[in-house]
């Protein structure tokens, strides 16, 4: 059971996990810690910089293709060699026409 207390408010949530070895409490701790730590750095910075948890969309192949858009995405301006941060990258493809066909320029290029 995890518990999480903010401002005014405590919530609790019980998790399951099904696993092939019989495990410890502290060797499950352990396993528990490890998996969050691996989704954690995975997913973390494209739902920062994207949004992605927010996403609504659920039906047939879009989740996985606005995923792989979104990483695309991630790592053509993870290769744009300013130093802005990603959040302000996107931004700017999103305000500036100039500098996305720049970004989408030097993502062909590479190819």
């Amino acid at each position: 059971t995890r518990r999480r207390e903010l401002a005014d408010k405590t919530t609790e949530e019980v998790a399951y996990y099904l696993l092939s070895d019989a495990l410890s409490p502290e060797q499950l701790v352990d396993v528990t810690r490890e998996h969050w730590g691996i989704e954690n750095r995975l997913h973390w910075v494209l739902d920062v910089t994207m949004q992605e948890d927010q996403s609504r969309h659920r039906r047939d192949h879009g989740p996985e293709n606005l995923a792989l858009l979104r990483r695309l995405a991630f790592n053509v301006a993870k290769l744009e060699p300013s130093k802005g941060s990603m959040k302000g990258k996107r931004k700017q493809a999103g305000w500036n026409d100039d500098y996305l066909l720049s970004l989408i320029r030097q993502f062909a290029q590479l190819r």
